[in-house]
């Protein structure tokens, strides 16, 4: 069993119904040495023979409530954990009809019937356990309404604990589950607010040097380039020469650099073509048909590039696991006065007032998209309601795109 808070409970109820039967059993032994009959010698060895079957049942697949494997091996757990139940029964069964003491075990073989035999098999042998400790009372001790009364009573009690015990494990796994995926987000959330940092240090590195040292070089090229040619003969033309040839190289190193620095995605035809090829590969793939209105032609800064396209990534993979839309549209608008960038779905919609109060994990990556964006000096609207889709828009003014 996983550990839970209602482990401890668990354990608890097992070990007090292992004492229950053991020391039951103890009693039936002690009663049959100290008031011996003609059956004493039997129910001594029955009583014995039981307690080792049921020692037994801890090296029995299953029986200890542990879980097996799929398909056959379960096949076989549940066969011999039938098996040592049935053998248990038996042996309840004759020790019960030598003696009417061991009739009080019958309370916790309920338990156990509850516990390995499921909803429906469980009461079903608990009706007929009960009518058989019913009837050896009677047989031993005349039919009295203690006898009947006491058995069933018992029943009905080991019924609503076992059902209560029952609530509780469903309870401790719905936990259990919800606990990991949530342990799960948080690596899911970590690696990509790291992945986030990493790719924005990227983008800064690549627009430092292309701002500075790239521009740099690119004047001293020209320059040298613009002197060699105003006086190709002068003495030390070589020099100019050199100094040309080594600033075209090392400002070729310096692009480089800034390739590399760049995200994979935007290498090829920048936003547009990162968006169309995630459009027609991995979107579509998921069952979402996204429409990209990006141009080419359009020439944003690196760093907003990669602003932009993360964004886009993090608003299409909610469209597709909760908006249960058919279609998407992903439009970039550049003007005098700045950008717009909106994503909308004809998805169900939401309540972003309810969304963030909630504090899920959507919300979380709605906030993480509001922080990448005033980070660029830009705005983020939503736009949704219950049955009309979602919107959502970006406004970033010209100065952020410089």
């Amino acid at each position: 069993m996983a550990h839970t808070p209602l482990t401890p409970v668990f354990v608890g109820l097992r070990t007090g119904l292992h004492a229950v039967l053991v020391a039951l059993t103890i009693l039936v032994i002690v009663r049959a040495i100290i008031v011996p009959t003609p059956s004493s010698a039997a129910v001594i060895v029955v009583a014995v023979l039981l307690l080792a079957t049921y020692g037994a049942g801890a090296a029995v697949p299953g029986a200890s409530g542990r879980r097996e494997g799929a398909g056959g091996d379960r096949r076989v757990s549940h066969g011999w954990v039938y098996l040592w139940l049935a053998v248990l029964s038996l042996e309840w069964v004759v020790l019960v009809w030598l003696t009417p003491d061991a009739a009080y075990l019958v309370f916790p073989l309920f338990f156990l019937y509850l516990h390995l035999l499921g909803r429906v098999g469980g009461p079903i042998a608990i009706v007929v356990a009960t009518a058989i400790a019913v009837v050896a009372l009677g047989v031993h001790a005349g039919w009295t309404v203690g006898g009947v009364v006491g058995p069933v009573v018992g029943a009905g009690v080991a019924l609503l604990i076992g059902l209560g015990y029952q609530a509780l494990s469903r309870e401790a796994q719905a936990r259990e589950a919800l606990m990991q995926e949530l342990l799960a987000t948080r690596d899911r959330l970590a690696a990509t607010e790291h992945e986030s940092g990493v790719l924005a240090e990227r983008a800064r590195l690549a627009r430092e040097i292309h701002d500075t040292v790239a521009q740099g070089l690119s004047s001293i090229q020209m320059l040298l380039h613009a002197a060699e040619r105003a006086d190709p003969d002068r003495p030390g033309i070589e020099h100019i020469r050199l100094a040309r040839e080594t600033a075209a190289a090392n400002l070729a190193d310096a692009r480089r650099f800034i390739r590399e620095l760049t995200p994979p995605d935007l290498e090829d035809r920048g936003l547009g073509g990162a968006l169309r090829r995630l459009a027609g590969g991995q979107w579509r793939a998921q069952g979402l048909e996204v429409a990209v209105r990006v141009s080419d032609a359009v020439d944003l800064p690196m760093h907003v590039q990669t602003a932009l396209l993360r964004i886009a990534q993090g608003a299409v993979a909610n469209v597709i696991q909760h908006a249960h839309a058919t279609t998407a549209t992903i439009t970039l608008a550049v003007g005098d006065g700045g950008l717009e960038f909106t994503i909308g779905d004809d998805g169900v919609g939401f309540d972003p007032d309810a969304l963030v109060a909630r504090d899920t994990s959507d919300s979380f990556g709605l906030q993480a998209a509001r922080e990448r964006v005033a980070q660029l000096g830009g705005v983020m609207t939503v736009v949704s309601a219950p049955g009309r889709g979602t919107t959502l828009r970006i406004d970033l003014e010209a100065v952020a795109l410089v």
